[in-house]
């Protein structure tokens, strides 16, 4: 799969230190942002590092003896899914011995019913794929991101470093054992679409609040219940004059109405976005109004958590790529056009050794390159 920009990309270096002041009357804390002094010694922090992991290899020598010993950064996209989803988070400790399969859905997906899905039930490995209908799984939840590392670094040992830096918790059995509602997944996308992670917060929060008022009339008020999100046929029955109360625009408010029918109807469903090849899954979504090929790829990447997905349109991993490759990434923000930083053909070229594992090459290619991916998780 290939993509479009992404304007909202995480750190190769760990987050600038939180200062908290006395809890407020309604129980928020302050952030201090960081200054602009604070802001370029990150900067520089980043390129030394970069330097040091990028040099290149001397005649006998190991070309990464000299990187320096990272510590593991905690900003994962993993950590802000959580955050925001903290009912779903695994209680008990994860399966490790769920089948899963690269161009299949590996998350744990939950139905309108309230029941979970995943795409190989324990036990499927021994049954032909004739029965299932789905290619042999060739890992577990246990043993996925293990193989993963193991084969980008034999693919080019340059990622060493930054795999023993970087924990990749998204395909960790605790972030495969996630569970993830898919439908509250893509409407939050349309909804953060060309607007700050601040004012996506807020326009999902009256969204939530309006179809709860509307579909729980007999409730004290109109405060929806913890982790209460509207289902499809719920938004159906809501015209698009009354979506747009909740702060969204004319458009928006088609987009997820057009999304609720494709999900009401069946077009849609949990099960299907189990199973879809990566193809299937691409031509069923971008034919939703709303949603293009970079907000399926991230979708496909983060929520259902399938390991080959590689988005050459997206700007933070255009420039990830680039640095990888030595390039002076500041040298070339002046070129114009979709592929400012590294041409599709050499991203593509340059990815292709670490298939069927480019999304985990992916999301560490945001890691060479300060890129916030946070907003992407959900």
């Amino acid at each position: 799969m290939s993509l479009r920009r992404s304007a909202r990309l995480s750190a190769v270096l760990p987050r600038q230190p939180v200062i908290q002041t006395p809890s407020q009357p309604n129980g928020i804390t302050k952030t201090r942002k960081p200054s602009t002094k604070e802001k370029k010694k990150k900067v520089e922090q980043t390129k030394k590092t970069l330097n040091s992991l990028l040099q290149p290899p001397t005649d006998d020598a190991n070309p990464l003896s000299s990187a320096p010993n990272l510590k593991p950064s905690t900003n994962t996209p993993t950590t802000a899914y959580w955050d925001s989803n903290a009912s779903t988070r695994p209680q008990t400790p994860p399966p490790l011995d769920r089948p899963v399969e690269p161009h299949r859905t590996n998350a744990t997906l939950l139905t309108p019913h309230g029941s979970s899905l995943v795409a190989y039930p324990p036990g499927a490995e021994s049954i032909s794929p004739s029965k299932t209908g789905l290619p042999r799984p060739t890992a577990t939840t246990g043993t996925l991101l293990e193989q993963a590392t193991a084969h980008l670094i034999a693919a080019d040992p340059r990622l060493e470093p930054l795999i023993k830096a970087h924990h990749c918790a998204l395909f960790s059995p605790e972030g495969l054992a996630e569970k993830i509602d898919p439908f509250q997944s893509l409407v939050s996308t349309i909804i953060g679409q060309q607007v700050s992670g601040a004012a996506a917060k807020s326009i999902k929060q009256k969204f939530v609040a309006l179809l709860y008022g509307l579909n729980h009339k007999d409730s004290d008020g109109a405060v929806p219940d913890e982790g209460y999100f509207p289902s499809a046929q719920e938004i159906v029955k809501c015209d698009i004059p009354t979506l747009r109360t909740a702060g969204l625009s004319q458009r928006k408010a088609e987009y997820i109405q057009g999304l609720a029918e494709k999900f009401a109807s069946g077009d849609l469903s949990a099960a299907m976005l189990l199973s879809a090849s990566d193809e299937e899954l691409l031509e069923k979504l971008t034919a939703v109004r709303g949603l293009g090929r970079w907000s399926v790829e991230m979708f496909a990447c983060f929520t259902l958590k399938r390991t080959d997905v590689f988005s050459t349109g997206d700007l933070g991993v255009q420039r990830g790529c680039a640095a990888f490759q030595g390039k002076d990434v500041s040298k070339l923000k002046a070129k114009g056009g979709k592929f400012k930083y590294m041409s599709e053909k050499d991203m593509l070229e340059l990815a292709a050794k670490f298939a069927p594992y480019r999304t985990i090459f992916m999301w560490y290619m945001w890691r060479v390159e300060d890129v916030d991916i946070a907003v992407m998780a959900g």
